[in-house]
């Protein structure tokens, strides 16, 4: 995908690790899924086999975010065009972060918001319930206090945590064998 969109440059002929794309709330339907007169590949595809990070979730239009419905169901885009059709890969790990309310705080045990409700029910209704049901996996992270961030003590440094990744990918290529199924 990369080299034949022409992203590698001269220096790069292989994409050795999984990529990892964030594009911009301002991006559009042809930039995310892919498009064009000349059909192109967008970010969807660009983070196939890897992670697209849409931080500022209900930022994004909504008709972008509608956009990956489809894609996050197939795994491919599809781009038809008068007399031709073309797909490009869109495997990917969808990781979406988003405040609670417009100003952030509506959960905050030390601040206090200044949304209104209707402010609120507006903002969570941005993203649509069927995009929701094709995320798995829903977590709220509370704030975490800055005395906190500064402990160092605390935790799994990030070389350990490599470490830990490397092994369980290890058992999972072990355990897959022959199979086709590269990730779960």
């Amino acid at each position: 995908i990369y080299s034949a969109s022409g992203k590698l440059g001269r220096e790069r002929s292989l994409i050795a690790t999984r990529p990892v794309r964030h594009p911009h709330h301002s991006i559009s339907i042809p930039a995310l899924v892919g498009g064009g007169t000349i059909p192109q590949a967008g970010e969807v595809s660009f983070s196939h086999h890897g992670v697209l990070f849409l931080d500022e979730f209900p930022e994004f239009s909504r008709n972008v975010l509608e956009s990956l419905r489809q894609v996050l169901e197939d795994g491919v885009v599809t781009i038809a065009r008068a007399h031709s059709a073309v797909e490009f890969p869109a495997n990917f790990m969808l990781v979406a972060a988003m405040n609670p309310c417009p100003c952030g705080y509506f959960t905050d045990p030390r601040k206090p918001c200044k949304c209104s409700a209707p402010q609120i029910d507006r903002y969570l209704s941005r993203v649509s319930g069927p995009l929701l049901e094709r995320i798995d996996i829903h977590v709220e992270v509370p704030a975490v206090p800055i005395a906190a961030l500064r402990d160092v003590q605390s935790g799994t440094d990030s070389e350990t945590m490599r470490g830990d990744v490397l092994r369980a990918l290890a058992v999972q290529r072990e355990r897959f064998g022959a199979d086709t199924t590269v990730t779960n």
